[in-house]
């Protein structure tokens, strides 16, 4: 099966420590990780923030005053997948740690879990749908060499 094509616009803000996120998010992982989620061709921008900015847009957009590890902001699903991806690094670093996986295989969780809810994947519409998706991401990363991010 042919993978989807992808169009993909890769950034980072200002803020202390960019480039241990950098170097965690090369552009030609990026995009393996995000094309292995996507059922059909995507234009989609990832953007790495701070927790000022993560805080500020899940405020703006969800009415939740915390930064959270990743925002998914979907606009179109056919006949191209078009989203925007962001990312909270000092959470997603944080949680790392937590769960001990490496900065990369953190990120690519969250990019194919942002991915999946650009193309309409829903965890929070029900138990079904939560266990639906966290199959899919399982899978997904499997087939990456990562390993189940649900530690199961």
């Amino acid at each position: 099966m042919a993978l989807a094509a992808l169009t993909l616009s890769l950034q980072f803000g200002r803020f202390k420590g960019v480039e241990r996120h950098r170097a965690a998010l090369p552009r030609h992982g990026v995009t393996r990780w995000i094309r292995h989620a996507l059922d059909a061709d995507a234009e989609i921008t990832v953007r790495i923030v701070d927790a000022d900015e993560g805080q500020q847009l899940n405020r703006e957009f969800r009415g939740k005053d915390y930064a959270t590890n990743v925002l998914t902001f979907d606009y179109a699903q056919t006949p191209v997948v078009m989203a925007d991806l962001v990312l909270c690094a000092p959470v997603v670093a944080r949680e790392a740690k937590e769960q001990r996986k490496t900065l990369a295989a953190h990120y690519a969780h969250l990019l194919v879990h942002g991915t999946l809810h650009a193309q309409g994947w829903d965890h929070e519409t029900g138990e079904e749908d939560a266990e639906a998706m966290e199959a899919r991401e399982i899978e997904i990363l499997a087939g990456l060499g990562i390993r189940d991010p649900y530690n199961r």
